[in-house]
């Protein structure tokens, strides 16, 4: 079989041996259009040689700014084919850090999806001196469509492309990704092809599906969590189905059946409260038998057998069996990475047969460390299962988790002593995170070490850990604890909207509007309740001391959230300064 070295030559290896007719499929005002393998490459080749012909060069940046759907990954291809760096970057970011990227990376090309991310790209063209043209992948009105590439290359020799590819070597510069950043500036980082390449490879040993499976592609795939998934997707000769928004990814699942999908956990949590929420409408014996059920779930384990296994056999006919239908019914794995995923969360969904692969990585890492599989005895809930094969991992004395190996990236784009802060003379990366082995294989995430705080009392408190036991209740979105020195911790949280108001009219609580909610007595009280019901699983100086329940929403575009999701929490701690003052006054 041919080495595998650079990330296009994952195409290359389905077209060789498993070729697909539905290799990329988009979803097109309510209709499945299929690219196959061959269409694919074609596409890419034709946009290769238009690159070239519009002076892209090995080692020119292209920005890519774009929803998951074919054309972004026909360019990707392209553009990595012909020794140039692609640029993946969040479409929900701001038009001064577009700025920033653009300068910083010395973009020459964009490709945008749409003609709201065409209008942000034009506005900054005047402030980015290295840009050229814009091209949108949707037709829009007074803007440059990317199939004009494809027409402007027909001069240019395949020859030329075919030189261009054997020339590209595994240790050149795949891409710039730019994280998202819970502080300051974005950093750019430096993931070879081989970076990339190590992390496929050690990460197919994992995947329990087969080139007959189908996937359900919704997480940016400008993350590297999700661009990893689909080279790996790829390998496997597994069609690739993208869904036509975040907001239709229910629906889109019904329609494609797939055998795996990846998930943050807020979305997870979110499928959770939905199955939950309908559990809590039904009545008498219907009602008993799905808390039965879902009782049954939290404590499913590994190791769990005889009479349990019995009952859980049941629960899966009676109850589990419709959790399996209303994701497609077909559903082998759920891969779940980004950040942790709460442990009775993974169980409930092992128990209804649809099992949750949590891994651990950083974009810095390519991004995979550690994955649960089912293969060689590699589930232990509570963990995020064993280090990939070609990967090292040790714990420092500090408790802090250090990784080396081929997926460690090159280093922060123009920033060298960026690089010197994580990467020590003796290549290990320092990641921030704290962790230690569980049966001296299985790698536990202990918390982050810039996110823990000791209390005035002199106790440590590991914040995410904690939301992320809040958020398993339906009437809480998102939540965060504080108490940095403090004498205890407290919480700030924002309410599940539509659970709240349903419960709110069940209680004929009149409002009118968020602000009505989080001021009435009874909604407070029930918020307390439900603060107390989980805060029984922390130690005294963990336990939420006071709350207080926000009007808000939090969000990418408010601020608050990062493109993945994750708090911004010096953000949050600023925005309500007067709130938390308010909270430790006395």
């Amino acid at each position: 079989m041919t080495t595998l070295t650079r990330t296009f030559d994952f195409a290359y290896h389905q077209l060789a041996n498993n070729p697909q007719e539905d290799c990329l499929v988009d979803k097109r005002e309510g209709k499945w259009i299929k690219t196959s393998t061959s269409e694919y490459l074609s596409k890419a080749m034709k946009i290769s040689k238009g690159f070239i012909q519009l002076g892209i060069k090995p080692g020119d940046k292209v920005a890519l700014i774009s929803n998951n759907r074919s054309e972004w990954n026909i360019c990707d291809v392209a553009l990595l084919q012909i020794g140039a760096v692609s640029v993946p970057i969040y479409p929900t970011i701001t038009e001064k850090e577009y700025t920033y990227i653009f300068n910083n990376a010395e973009i020459k090309l964009c490709l945008v999806s749409d003609e709201e991310l065409f209008g942000k790209v034009t506005s900054i063209k005047p402030d980015v001196p290295t840009l050229g043209d814009i091209y949108t992948f949707n037709s829009v009105s007074g803007a440059k469509n990317w199939e004009e590439i494809m027409s402007i290359g027909n001069e240019v020799p395949d020859t030329q492309v075919e030189e261009l590819k054997a020339a590209v070597k595994p240790e050149d510069l795949a891409t710039l990704i730019y994280t998202s950043g819970t502080t300051g500036l974005p950093k750019g980082v430096m993931l070879s092809h081989s970076n990339m390449v190590s992390n496929v490879l050690d990460s197919m040993e994992r995947v329990p599906v087969d080139k007959q499976a189908k996937a359900l592609s919704f997480l940016p795939v400008c993350h590297v969590f999700e661009r990893m998934i689909l080279y790996l997707y790829q390998y496997i000769g597994v069609s690739i189905y993208f869904a036509e928004s975040l907001e239709t990814v229910g629906d889109d699942i019904k329609d494609v059946k797939p055998n795996l999908f990846t998930a943050v956990p807020r979305l997870i949590e979110k499928v959770y409260a939905k199955i939950i929420a309908k559990g809590e409408d039904l009545t008498g014996i219907k009602k008993m038998l799905f808390f039965w059920a879902v009782n049954l779930g939290h404590k499913w384990d590994i190791n769990k057998g005889g009479f349990y296994n019995f009952k859980l056999k049941i629960a899966r006919k009676l109850i589990f069996s419709k959790w399996q239908e209303a994701l497609g019914g077909n559903i082998d794995v759920i891969v779940s990475g980004s950040a942790a995923l709460e442990s009775s969360l993974m169980r409930v969904f092992y128990a209804a047969d649809m099992p949750i692969y949590e891994g651990y990585g950083l974009t810095e890492t390519s991004p995979v460390v550690s994955v649960i599989s089912k293969f060689e005895d590699g589930i232990r809930i509570g963990t995020v299962g064993k280090v990939l094969k070609t990967v090292e991992v040790k714990i420092a004395e500090t408790g802090e988790i250090l990784v080396k190996g081929p997926n460690v990236m090159q280093g922060y784009y123009k920033s060298p002593e960026k690089t010197a802060e994580v990467i020590d003379k003796d290549g290990w990366f320092h990641t921030g995170d704290k962790g230690e082995f569980i049966e001296g294989k299985f790698l536990k995430i202990t918390g982050r070490i810039k996110q823990i705080f000791k209390t005035s009392g002199g106790k440590y408190v590991s914040p995410e850990l904690m939301e992320n036991k809040f958020k398993l209740s339906p009437f809480i979105e998102t939540i965060m604890v504080i108490g940095e020195n403090k004498k205890h911790t407290s919480a700030l949280l924002i309410p599940a909207w539509e659970a709240l108001k349903d419960w709110a009219d069940y209680k004929k609580i009149a409002y009118s509007n968020h602000d009505d909610l989080v001021v009435n007595d009874l909604v407070i009280d029930k918020f307390e309740r439900e603060v107390a019901k989980y805060n029984e699983d922390f130690a005294k100086w963990e336990k939420v001391k006071v709350i207080r329940v926000l009007a808000d929403d939090w969000s990418i575009d408010s601020g608050e959230l990062t493109p993945t999701l994750k708090l911004k929490r010096n953000v949050v701690l600023e925005k309500y300064a007067h709130l938390i003052d308010d909270i430790y006054c006395d």
